[in-house]
């Protein structure tokens, strides 16, 4: 499953030009404010992004994937512009919490942020709750799994562009060219929660 650009990604693709992108139109401005937290995930202060991840301190995040009715898993390719893994092919949707937030209300609002889709709470259903690692950036995540056919519309400047496999396909690929997707994605398809969502074992 070799990857060729135009080939793997289907649709949803065009040149936008938006010439010089600033950062806070994709997600992440190095003003925006996230908790800090400890050990157990319990707050303990707040900081910038840049400051955060400058030091290297634990946070918080949410990662959502996304199944379609026919079981195909949506998986997105970040933004080129992205400071983090920037065109790396990465989980539906994932995003910080900004400070005060709380882990549900981020994984909302991340959708409708990067897919341009509304969807209401109750639409996702967790299926994982992992610990800080450094695969994950210090990040605490709650990882949602969402099911249902929808119509997206990209946030160009956060998100390139989309793809559709099944979760088997998605497995082989990424075992096959580990260095072309976001190492979050690769860590969470390790996790047995996940996996059994998905239908991997």
């Amino acid at each position: 499953m070799e990857e060729t650009r135009p080939r793997a990604f289907q649709a949803l693709e065009y040149d936008y030009g938006f010439g010089t992108i600033m950062r806070d139109e994709i997600g992440q401005s190095p003003e925006e404010i996230f908790d800090v937290v400890d050990d157990h995930d319990c707050v303990v202060g707040s900081l910038s992004r840049e400051a955060i991840h400058q030091q290297g301190l634990k946070h918080r995040a949410v990662h959502i994937f996304w199944l379609r009715a026919d079981g195909l898993l949506c998986l997105q390719r970040r933004s080129y512009a992205k400071d983090n893994s920037p065109g790396l092919i990465s989980t539906s949707c994932a995003g910080h919490l900004d400070s005060g937030e709380t882990y549900l209300k981020a994984a909302v609002r991340e959708f409708r942020e990067e897919m341009g889709i509304t969807i209401m709470n109750e639409q996702l259903r967790e299926i994982d709750y992992v610990p800080a690692h450094r695969r994950l950036g210090n990040e605490f995540v709650r990882v949602y799994l969402l099911r249902g056919d929808f119509t997206c519309r990209l946030h160009k400047p956060e998100v390139d562009s989309v793809l559709w496999r099944t979760p088997r396909e998605i497995e082989v690929w990424s075992s096959a060219q580990p260095e072309i997707f976001a190492t979050p994605l690769l860590f969470l398809l390790e996790r047995p929660a996940i996996r059994r969502a998905l239908g991997l074992g």
